[in-house]
């Protein structure tokens, strides 16, 4: 049992990494779209640029052999690719152009929701209480921080508002198809497909090609390290954190630090105002992670000693 908890411990930790560097997500679109590069090309360097850095690394650390997986597997790749990566990245962009930057956030971080229902629906997941108000309080939060209190100067479209829901849909499903890969499965292989359907995906529908003039050197030298650090090493730790964690309906709440990070690195990198009310979200950000993995040590004690005895104890 102290096995498993040290292990389970250790992905929540591989997820809060994670989230640490997605955190540092809009810094990269910021400098890029002023090196020249559109929201298309930025988003399929993206895809393009973590499919070739997994590819290398995969094939370096675990052979060629090691990109041979079931075509189950490949599906749950395909399904990551196209609706977590592809998808996700074209309704957020719709929603971003229509809401704005601060709509867009908050909606996308109604993933706990789904993925908790999801998780409920297919793992048969209990939703308990604590999970409840966990979720609750990170969403409150997640608000809170995104808009310091000023909801008047939010530009609200209701085509947006789907967007942006979407895209917390999308977000969401990550924990749920990335479970459904599988405990045994590589998360550097199912990270390598993943992308590479992500980029056939963008290249179809949002035709990057067309902004191919605007290509140079600094986007494609800030285009390779937004591949690298909060996309390729991030969903590695992401990937490889969900699949020791139990219950996948926490996975969402925890990587919310995103919004914490992202947060700080405008205070501190781009000199944006922070208020109490934004103070306020980033301190329930921290509570609900804390609270959903909040344990009952001892009610599930009493109950393995009742069911020692013969029957179980009643809390």
């Amino acid at each position: 049992m102290k096995v498993l908890h040290n292990e389970e411990f250790k992905g929540y930790l591989q997820v809060f990494i994670a989230g640490v560097l997605w955190g540092c997500i809009g810094p990269f679109i910021q400098l890029m779209e002023q090196q020249g590069s559109s929201f298309a090309l930025t988003s399929f360097l993206r895809m393009a640029f973590s499919f070739f850095i997994l590819a290398i690394v995969t094939v370096t650390k675990f052979g060629v052999t090691s990109l041979r997986v079931s075509k189950k597997t490949l599906g749950f790749c395909i399904l990551l690719g196209l609706i977590c990566h592809g998808l996700n990245n074209v309704v957020y962009s719709l929603a971003v152009t229509l809401t704005g930057v601060t709509v867009s956030a908050v909606l996308m971080n109604t993933a706990p929701v789904f993925t908790t229902v999801f998780s409920y629906l297919w793992f048969r997941e209990k939703i308990t209480w604590i999970k409840s108000t966990a979720m609750l309080v990170n969403i409150i939060g997640c608000v809170l921080t995104a808009t310091g209190g000023k909801f008047d100067a939010m530009v609200f479209s209701l085509v947006g508002a789907m967007c942006g829901i979407a895209s917390g849909f999308c977000y969401g499903m990550t924990a749920i198809i990335g479970k459904m890969a599988g405990e045994k499965s590589n998360a550097f292989v199912i990270s390598t497909y993943s992308y590479l359907f992500a980029a056939f995906f963008l290249g179809f529908f949002i035709n990057p090609w067309e902004q191919a003039a605007s290509l140079n050197e600094s986007v494609l030298l800030l285009g390779f390290f937004y591949a690298l650090i909060p996309t390729a090493i991030a969903y590695i730790f992401y990937y490889q954190g969900l699949q020791k964690i139990t219950e996948s309906s926490k996975v969402p709440v925890i990587a919310s630090v995103e919004v914490i990070v992202a947060a700080i690195i405008g205070i501190a990198a781009f000199r944006e105002p922070v208020g109490i009310v934004s103070g306020i979200g980033i301190l329930l950000v921290i509570g609900s992670i804390m609270l959903m993995n909040h344990r009952a040590p001892l009610k599930k004690t009493l109950q393995l000693r009742g069911s020692k005895n013969g029957k179980a104890s009643e809390i």
